[in-house]
């Protein structure tokens, strides 16, 4: 039985729904839902909102490229989520909510780079040994 997988149109939409929740999400929480005490306005904003906003072009043109490498920016998020998780316990919910947002555009990105290239003829070649 041939195994079906989830369409490329489908993977990009699931990566794009996680990027943009982190982007209107980390803000929101770190700004408005539970404001931190020692990082300024500003500084929240570079250091949460900023990073997101590298691969924007690349993710809305279906760049695989870009979704592959989008995947070192959301790691970000997933270590401050998990950090979130372990030290604060009053954020648990805002920590959960960033996680699945960050593991939708991770799994998103990753199976939307692999899948696309493929469909594009992409390839990382392989290095050919010495005899």
């Amino acid at each position: 039985m041939k195994q079906q997988r989830i369409s490329t149109n489908n993977l990009k939409k699931i990566a794009l729904f996680g990027y943009f929740s982190l982007l209107i999400f980390m803000p929101l929480w770190l700004l408005v839902l539970s404001p931190s005490e020692g990082l300024s306005t500003s500084t929240t904003l570079i250091l949460f909102t900023l990073p997101l906003l590298f691969p924007l072009k690349g993710l809305l043109q279906g760049n695989p490229f870009t979704y592959a490498w989008a995947n070192f920016i959301v790691l970000i998020y997933f270590l401050h989520s998990l950090t979130t998780l372990w030290v604060l316990p009053n954020d648990r919910v805002w920590a959960v909510l960033e996680l699945l947002f960050a593991t939708a555009m991770f799994l998103g990105c990753s199976y939307y780079a692999k899948y696309r290239g493929q469909e594009l003829g992409l390839s990382i070649r392989k290095k050919k040994e010495k005899k």
